[in-house]
């Protein structure tokens, strides 16, 4: 609502949403949102996060919420049509053809490079997502968001592949600073489809984006410090949405057979996405553990500038991969012989399958888990929250 002014949070440590990559999986998010709505109740309209960061297919989610900051359980309810509606033809090429036609490139690629100039850009096309995009994202309530005091500032990630930097593009208020560090940059801009397509381009299976002077990749590449743009935009309080289980661990057991493809694939995008994160939390929790020994005037007179930061994790309770792999059959059958013939549509293929699967069985069912883990621990997000 055009005008509405935040007075709930007044006084309190500006809370920022992290909203992290992986494919299909960010599907899980909108489940966490709408558990956020009910648990507000009569002030879902308010937005609890002045400050959004998104990565991956995160950033898409981070900036339907930004672009309608203005009224919070609107936005999130459009985010769960615009995710229990999805197919994977809405992302990328699903049609014969169209896969067909990057198949054939790919083996031609393989057998005869030296005769062919142009090399393959990726496995598939995402131009779907691109029209899709411009569909969905009124990118003009960003700035009606800043103006109204809706939202102090949004920043996505991606990454140079020329460069190997780590880019936070990021649009906010007048007070919000670009920084640069070791591999990663704040750069003040203002947010397009570009921006959004170049965050998501799961490499090797989405084409990069131009951006400027550079081409761009998923944003989760070479992000060592996923935390970092929300405490460089001001954010004293961190609620994460991971896309794996918390603290997911699997006993070692005797194997046989050698790692397909997929189950290799899996394995390097899982590391991509989702390992930063969890060190990233532990090297927070660690500075928080030291400041606290610190006396406040001891730190303030030796110009120590490090302030404690309190984090809250929602990561689905039960394992994606195994999800995925029940709902594999959804996807489109010339996706599925492209997968099958790589090991992705077996129990180990999983991981892989689960970053594609944008498909109305697999999205349901993991905004369904999002919802219900929130609401487990309704207690504890609604006192993190102050809802």
């Amino acid at each position: 609502m055009t005008g509405m002014r935040p007075t709930r949070q007044a006084g309190t440590r500006p809370t920022a949403l992290v909203l992290t990559g992986g494919g299909a999986r960010a599907a899980y998010q909108v489940g966490v949102l709408l558990a956020i709505t009910r648990l507000a109740g009569k002030q879902r309209r308010y937005n609890p996060f002045p400050i959004i960061c998104g990565t991956s297919a995160g950033a898409i989610n981070a900036v339907g919420l930004a672009c309608r900051a203005d009224n919070f359980g609107k936005a999130a309810g459009t985010l769960a049509n615009f995710w229990r509606n999805m197919q994977a033809s809405d992302i990328y090429r699903a049609d014969p053809i169209g896969v067909g036609a990057s198949g054939a490139r790919w083996l031609s690629a393989l057998a005869f490079g030296w005769l062919i100039g142009r090399p393959p850009r990726s496995l598939l096309d995402n131009s779907p997502l691109r029209t899709l995009l411009e569909r969905h994202m009124d990118f003009s309530g960003i700035d009606r968001a800043i103006a109204n005091g809706a939202l102090q500032a949004i920043s996505i990630a991606a990454s140079g592949y020329e460069t190997g930097e780590n880019i936070n593009f990021f649009q906010g208020h007048d007070a919000a600073a670009p920084w640069h560090r070791a591999q990663r940059i704040g750069m003040r801009t203002q947010l397009k489809v570009d921006h959004l397509l170049a965050s998501s381009a799961i490499p090797f299976i989405f084409p990069a984006t131009r951006i400027n002077r550079e081409y761009f990749g998923d944003g989760s590449m070479r992000q060592i410090a996923p935390l970092s743009p929300a405490i460089h935009l001001g954010a004293e309080r961190l609620l994460v949405i991971g896309a794996t289980r918390a603290s997911e661990q699997r006993e070692r057991a005797h194997v046989d057979d050698y790692p397909s493809l997929a189950q290799i694939a899996g394995h390097a995008l899982s590391s991509i996405f989702l390992d930063g994160l969890a060190v990233d939390i532990e090297r927070v929790e660690r500075i928080n553990r030291t400041l606290a020994a610190i006396p406040e005037d001891l730190r303030s007179n030796a110009g120590i500038k490090l302030r404690p930061i309190a984090t809250l994790v929602i990561a689905p309770s039960e394992k994606i991969d195994r999800i995925a792999a029940e709902h594999a059959s959804a996807l489109p059958w010339p996706i599925r012989t492209l997968l099958g013939g790589i090991g992705a549509m077996n129990r180990h293929g999983g991981a892989l399958t689960s970053y594609l699967l944008f498909e109305k069985p697999f999205t349901r069912r993991l905004i369904d888990l999002g919802y219900a883990d929130t609401l487990a621990r309704a207690g504890e997000v609604g006192d993190f929250l102050e809802l």
